[in-house]
């Protein structure tokens, strides 16, 4: 029975609980009319209860490992955790191309390994090959991803996202619940649909322009915050009236490498602005409505309206409440996007992966893709919440290639 539900996931392009969609973006969906539900993963591609569990279980441990003190939110009482660490590449292998299809490009971990030890690992120049500590960041799935490129686990502080207001009001006002929907329901699928990534996306990207233009020549951190001012002001920018302990104006200082060495050594001119993405369930107060934890809270985890900041002080990573019987869903799904140069987000890569690294378990080895931002964006009723990260990494890194070519070579 193992084998046979690995060969079907592997047969349905490596069947994926962090999402790689082959579906249109949230935004497409709610404008094409069509009124077609998208199912889980876990439902399209035949994996168990038991699989969504271990993965949400395992995911919570990468946080509290990554964040030191972190409670985790979720637990599974039967989990095992059979997650292994990949070995270790040759530093001159080169990787093989990647399988392509409908805009996604897959691999195995260990060639992700090359490939990154080839175009992605530089420092000051240089390849370097995977230590062993970041092919363990790199084994915990979609988050690895994302953690292994940005340093530290991500925290998540400077979010952002956009929702068309107006829009949702329009929706409540003048359509109704689809036949059976209650109206917790069709509230909390009239607010998904009032978000779009696209603009979010665009937004993050404005912001952190604005962020590497602030960090040049400024050899210290009062310099880069005054240089930060005069180009919000230059842009009009809603941000500039952030208040000074905003997480805005405190992210380079609470960055960890911004502080090493080998780092930015405290030189802001040394750190450049990067994105990243995550996944989420809106429905995360625990003692709120039972209904909002199922059908996802209309109010939860919307941007500001003037700055396209999201305050995700209250992200617990909890994934959605079941409404049925057997239903599980994942908590949440990650992907790296760096400094990518392309100016049209269709072009945009997003590299992310399937699940940790099994290879002797039921859930079996990992996958990483590269997805075009229509994939990457595409939702699944596991999540209603996508958000756009700016995070800060030394300018020596290559992490953050201005081109990546997908499923090179």
């Amino acid at each position: 029975m193992r084998k046979s539900r690995r060969f079907f996931a592997f047969a349905t392009v490596s069947a994926v609980i962090c999402t790689a969609g082959l579906m249109p973006s949230v935004s497409q969906a709610a404008g094409n009319g069509s009124g077609e539900e998208k199912r889980s993963y876990a439902e399209t591609h035949g994996l168990t209860a038991n699989d969504v569990e271990n993965i949400n279980a395992l995911n919570e441990r990468a946080l509290a490992l990554g964040r030191p003190g972190a409670a985790p939110s979720f637990r599974s009482p039967s989990f095992s955790d059979d997650r292994e660490t990949p070995p270790a590449e040759p530093l001159d292998r080169m990787p093989d191309a990647y399988r392509a299809y409908a805009g996604r490009a897959t691999t195995v971990v260990n060639n992700y390994i090359r490939k990154w030890q080839q175009v992605y690992s530089h420092r000051d120049g240089k390849k370097q090959q995977m230590t062993e500590e970041q092919r363990e960041k790199l084994s915990y799935g979609c988050v690895g991803v994302t953690w292994l490129n940005s340093g530290p686990y991500p925290t998540n502080k400077l979010a952002f996202a956009f929702f068309d207001e107006n829009k949702y009001k329009n929706d409540l006002r003048n359509t109704r619940p689809r036949p059976g929907e209650t109206r917790a329901e069709f509230e909390g699928r009239t607010a998904k649909a009032g978000f779009d990534e696209e603009k979010g996306f665009r937004r993050a990207r404005e912001v952190a322009s604005i962020m590497n233009k602030a960090l040049e020549n400024a050899h210290d951190e009062g310099t880069y915050i005054d240089n930060l001012k005069t180009e919000l002001m230059n842009h009009n920018d809603a941000l500039l009236h952030e208040d000074s302990r905003s997480n805005f104006y405190s992210a380079l200082r609470n960055t960890p490498s911004f502080k090493e060495r080998d780092g930015g050594n405290y030189d802001p001119s040394r750190m450049k602005a990067v994105i990243y993405s995550k996944h989420f369930w809106s429905g995360q107060d625990q003692w709120g409505s039972s209904d909002k934890r199922k059908y996802g809270d209309p109010d939860a985890f919307r941007p500001d309206q003037e700055t396209g900041l999201v305050d995700m002080s209250k992200d617990r990573n909890v994934p959605r409440s079941p409404a049925n019987p057997g239903e599980r869903w994942v908590n949440f799904d990650y992907g790296w996007f760096g400094a990518q140069a392309e100016a049209d987000a269709d072009k945009t890569i997003w590299t992310h992966a399937d699940h940790y690294h099994a290879p002797n378990g039921d859930l079996g080895p990992m996958h990483v893709y590269e997805s075009r931002f229509r994939n990457w964006s595409a939702g699944y009723e596991d999540f209603d919440r996508g958000t756009y990260m700016i995070a800060f990494i030394p300018r020596s890194w290559n992490t953050a290639p201005a081109k990546v070519e997908q499923g090179w070579p």
